[in-house]
């Protein structure tokens, strides 16, 4: 991926929720892979929680995410999957004002590289909200590494070339002050 070396790395404050009924910050992999990178690119770590795969929990803590002018970008592990109790993408369905549909697309192609056909069992999505982006992972290790170091990494990268979301995150309201 183009670094354009000669414009400045803005740092990106970056939150991170892990989903899970059965994890704890001592058993949680996915979020120190999350933070440790997030870190490692020269991001802040904004936050750290995790709640229960309850949609109405995940949507509280994405709403008081999205209205902290701390928080850049939230990023989400676990409950992507299609049992009964994984309700992450219905929860960023709740709060999204707008999906970015290629990120889930991109997550899967890259997926199918290394799973196969099991890749159909993500929903893995991305979007906006109140001018914080917002991405939904599957709980997996590999899953996080993946949409780190093939996507995020990249697109939260504002020397990134030929674009990325960055550059455009002063304009993610811009809609508000027209009116």
């Amino acid at each position: 991926m183009p670094i354009d070396e000669s414009r400045q790395f803005l740092p990106v404050n970056i939150a991170v929720l892990t989903v899970s009924d059965t994890r704890d910050l001592a058993s949680d992999r996915s979020g120190d892979t999350l933070a440790e990178r997030i870190g490692k690119a020269g991001h802040r770590l904004a936050a750290r929680e995790i709640c229960r795969d309850e949609a109405d929990a995940i949507e509280g803590v994405l709403r008081r995410w999205i209205a902290d002018p701390a928080i850049d970008c939230a990023i989400t592990t676990g409950g992507t999957g299609i049992t009964g109790r994984d309700v992450t993408p219905e929860a960023f369905a709740r709060v999204l004002e707008k999906e970015i549909t290629g990120f889930g697309e991109l997550f899967r192609m890259l997926s199918y590289a290394k799973i196969g056909t099991s890749t159909i069992q993500s929903r893995a999505i991305g979007g906006v909200a109140g001018g914080t982006y917002l991405f939904a992972l599957p709980g997996s290790t590999g899953a996080c590494k993946d949409a780190w170091d093939d996507i995020l990494v990249w697109q939260l990268d504002s020397r990134h070339r030929p674009c990325n979301l960055v550059e455009l995150m002063p304009r993610l309201q811009e809609h508000l002050k027209a009116a």
